[in-house]
C-alpha cells in the first residue's frame, strides 16, 4: 500500500491546526521531477532543434526594411526553462518596442508551438504555429479590434536570426509588416547539437557552462539547463547517457 498520500494529508492537517508547522506540509509534498513524466521528453524533443536560439543577442528593430526611421536597438536572451515541471524556451527582451518577454512551448497533442508573450504595455498575447523549414511561423487569434497578429522567427545562420512582426484584419488574407528585428549573436557561439562540440547534458545543445556531480564534470548551455541539472543531476545524467547509447545503435 502506498502511504505517501496518507502522510501528505496528515502533514497538511497538522500544518493547518498548528501554525508554524508549514514546513511539515512542504517536506511531505510529492514533487515528481520533470524527467519522470513521459510527456516531458517529447516536449523537450519538440524544442530541441531550436537550440540555436539559446544565448544572448543584439537586435536592431526596423518598421521599414532598409530605413532607419523609427528604428531602435534592443537586447534579447533565449534560455531553457524547466520550472513548474514543464519545458519551455524563455525569450527575454530589454529595451524592445514590441514585446518584453515570451515563453515558447511545444504542444504534444496538436504538434504545434505555442508562444505566450508579454507586450510592452503589460498585456499578453498567445500565438500558435508550426515550423516551415528554418522558419517558425505563429499566429494569434483575432483581438478585440479584429486584428490577427503573426510572429515569424527565422534562423538565417549561426550568427543571425530575424523576428518578423506582421498583422492583418480578420476578414483579410494578406499580412502587412509591423516591424522586423534583426539579431546578431552576442558573445559565445550558438548552442548547436552535435558537430563535435561539447554537449549540454540537458538539452543536447552546445555546452558553455561547467557543472559537476560526484566528482565528474559535465556541461550545460544556459542557466535554465544549469538549474535543471542541479535539481536532479542523477536523472539528467541518466537521460544523457541513454541518448548517447541510442545514437550508437544502427
Amino acid at each position: 500500500m502506498n502511504k505517501t498520500p496518507y502522510y501528505a494529508m496528515t502533514a497538511l492537517v497538522l500544518a493547518t491546526l498548528h501554525p508554524g508547522w508549514e514546513w511539515l506540509a512542504v517536506s511531505q509534498k510529492s514533487t515528481p521531477t520533470s524527467s519522470s513524466k513521459p510527456q516531458f521528453a517529447s516536449a523537450k524533443a519538440g524544442l530541441a532543434h531550436l537550440n540555436s536560439l539559446i544565448g544572448g543577442w543584439r537586435g536592431t528593430g526596423q518598421p521599414r526594411r532598409g530605413s532607419s526611421r523609427g528604428a531602435w536597438r534592443e537586447n534579447a536572451q533565449w534560455l531553457w526553462d524547466f520550472s513548474d515541471d514543464r519545458v519551455r524556451l524563455q525569450y527575454d527582451v530589454s529595451k524592445g518596442k514590441l514585446i518584453k518577454s515570451g515563453s515558447l512551448q511545444f504542444q504534444i497533442a496538436t504538434q504545434r508551438y505555442q508562444l505566450t508573450v508579454t507586450l510592452t504595455d503589460g498585456s499578453q498575447r498567445a500565438y500558435t504555429g508550426r515550423m516551415d523549414g528554418k522558419k517558425l511561423v505563429m499566429d494569434s487569434a483575432a483581438d478585440d479590434a479584429q486584428i490577427v497578429h503573426r510572429i515569424t522567427v527565422t534562423r538565417l545562420n549561426e550568427k543571425r536570426t530575424l523576428v518578423l512582426f506582421e498583422q492583418r484584419r480578420a476578414q483579410q488574407s494578406f499580412y502587412t509588416r509591423v516591424a522586423e528585428v534583426g539579431y546578431t549573436r552576442e558573445g559565445t557561439r550558438l548552442a548547436v547539437a552535435g558537430g563535435g562540440q561539447v554537449e549540454c547534458v540537458v538539452s543536447g545543445g552546445k555546452g558553455t557552462m561547467r557543472v559537476t556531480h560526484k566528482g565528474q564534470t559535465y556541461y550545460v548551455c544556459c542557466t535554465g539547463c544549469r538549474e535543471a541539472f542541479e535539481d536532479d543531476p542523477d536523472g539528467v545524467i541518466a537521460d544523457y547517457k541513454s541518448r548517447l547509447a541510442n545514437r550508437k545503435k544502427p
